[in-house]
């Protein structure tokens, strides 16, 4: 039986399927089993009802579970650092000492390549390479990580940490999705300093397998980055317009003004309580050379990430389907089901 935090977000959407095909029981946290119920197309999935503020829930969610999944957390571009805390770092301290306390076989904790925060412009970042993290989220996902490392060390927590980059693909409309591919189709291609800058893609799809990779073949106590080849925004931009055949010009937008108009938006959105469209701490995503190497994870997990322009034909097929709730791709999991016996 495998505990899953985050199975209902845009990763665990990909994550809880995979598993399921994989013939693991999966045992789901949501807040809301209500509003997710294409859970029930897994018969084998059981669902636990809480958040990870709530210790007990967690507790009981983790009971009999040989394996945690935590991908839990709170992702935004905008909002409270005491939330973000919470969430992100008191929630993970929920999940290590409940797993910590129920003998868990092994741990996989996702935490983001973004803690990285202002890598050098000039390097190839590794692993190794240290985290300076730029915005409440990023902080809150260090600490979060620094929670894990500490359990590792001082309790003997089977602990994996994997790093993937900025999320994209079926399923998603945040981030990565809305910048490169939701906001392009409807002809917004915000292309700042030539689209020089460079992002780090982490098909889902690749996240999701990875995962479960890692709990064969990660070692203990290491952080594996988990990122697609990196690609120029206007690389990026040139591949989507391709393959989503978009004739829309290009604003050429200097970074300046990229800057100040977010600040005007985060003023506006004092008043309106939503986060603004450009927000500011957009800055350490969208003004940085991430090169992230994937290497050591091609080397001990067989880590093969999928080419941008082919996720890209994926994720903009989706969009154009209409976003459906379940991809093809997905659907034929239905039912695949193994008892844990048959796991043994």
């Amino acid at each position: 039986m495998i505990f899953v935090t985050g199975g209902t977000g845009f990763l665990g959407r990909h994550l809880v399927p995979a598993l399921c095909q994989a013939g693991y029981s999966v045992r789901v946290l949501t807040r809301d089993a209500s509003a997710n119920s294409w859970l029930q197309r897994y018969p084998g999935v059981q669902i636990i009802t809480g958040d990870l503020l709530d210790k007990d829930v967690i507790k009981r969610g983790i009971a009999g579970c040989r394996y945690v999944i935590h991908a839990g957390g709170m992702f935004r571009f905008w909002g409270d650092e005491r939330a973000f805390l919470e969430t992100n770092a008191f929630g993970s301290e929920h999940v290590m000492a409940a797993a910590h306390a129920a003998g868990v076989e092994r741990l996989i904790h996702i935490s983001t390549a973004a803690v990285i925060g202002q890598p050098d412009p000039n390097l190839i970042i590794d692993e190794s390479y240290p985290p300076n993290p730029a915005d409440p989220y990023q902080r809150s996902k260090l600490q979060a990580e620094q929670s894990a490392i500490r359990y590792y060390e001082d309790c003997h927590l089977p602990v994996v940490i994997l790093r993937p980059g900025a999320y994209y693909g079926p399923l998603g409309t945040y981030a990565f999705n809305r910048l490169f591919f939701k906001d392009p189709m409807r002809g917004i291609i915000m292309q700042i300093n030539g689209g020089s800058y460079i992002i780090f893609p982490a098909y889902i799809t690749d996240v999701a397998q990875s995962i479960l990779t890692a709990l064969d073949k990660a070692r203990l106590g290491e952080i594996y980055h988990i990122c697609g080849d990196w690609i120029s925004h206007k690389e990026a931009f040139d591949i989507v317009c391709e393959e989503a055949n978009i004739r829309w010009p290009r604003l050429p937008i200097p970074g300046w003004l990229g800057i100040q108009t977010a600040r005007m938006l985060e003023a506006l959105s004092v008043i309106t309580h939503s986060e603004p469209f450009w927000p500011l701490n957009l800055r350490s995503y969208v003004y940085n050379n991430w090169r992230i190497s994937s290497d050591k994870a091609r080397r001990e997990l067989g880590f093969t990430p999928t080419a941008f322009r082919e996720g890209a034909k994926q994720t903009i097929a989706w969009y154009r389907a209409g976003q459906p709730d379940l991809v093809p791709a997905l659907e034929c999991l239905k039912g695949s089901h193994l008892s844990d016996q048959q796991m043994n």
